[in-house]
């Protein structure tokens, strides 16, 4: 079966995040007992932000990365999903797709260890501009083929 090479880097940046996801469960965990919380007694309705003060702030950067995780990221997803729909998930929107997963992974990285912001919004910063060239190839691609730019 043949498959726009795009796809990879959609399947590795879903696999990370449920890496990431799965390291987020140990650090809250951990942290849920480092406070007293067990799944037993944990207050009802309760939400990982209700930890926000209660615990070690590096306790929560999983969580937080988690959370980055499921936002902007679904915008690459529709783009690669619509540039493989579109035959034209190669070359160097291939490229652009693995930066935009390395950059991911790298923020990811960052925010869940040391922390560092300056580094951490330039590794956003790097994986929108891949974001931007993606968007900016599928706008242009249909531009061309509707016949509204040569």
């Amino acid at each position: 079966m043949e498959y726009s090479p795009i796809l990879a880097p959609v399947v590795a940046l879903v696999a990370w995040s449920i890496l990431v996801m799965l390291w987020m469960f140990v650090a809250r965990f951990g942290a849920f007992r480092k406070i007293g919380i067990t799944l037993a007694n944990a207050p009802r309705g309760g939400r990982g932000v209700d930890l926000e003060g209660r615990v070690d702030a590096a306790d929560q950067w999983k969580s937080h990365n988690y959370n980055h995780l499921m936002e902007q990221p679904t915008l690459f997803y529709a783009i690669a999903l619509t540039l493989a729909f579109m035959n034209f998930g190669g070359g160097i929107n291939y490229w652009l797709a693995w930066g935009y997963v390395v950059f991911r992974i790298l923020h990811s990285l960052v925010q869940c260890t040391a922390n560092v912001v300056a580094i951490r919004f330039a590794c956003f910063a790097l994986a929108s501009l891949c974001l931007i060239g993606l968007t900016t190839h599928a706008g242009l691609r249909i531009l061309h083929d509707c016949g509204i730019i040569g």
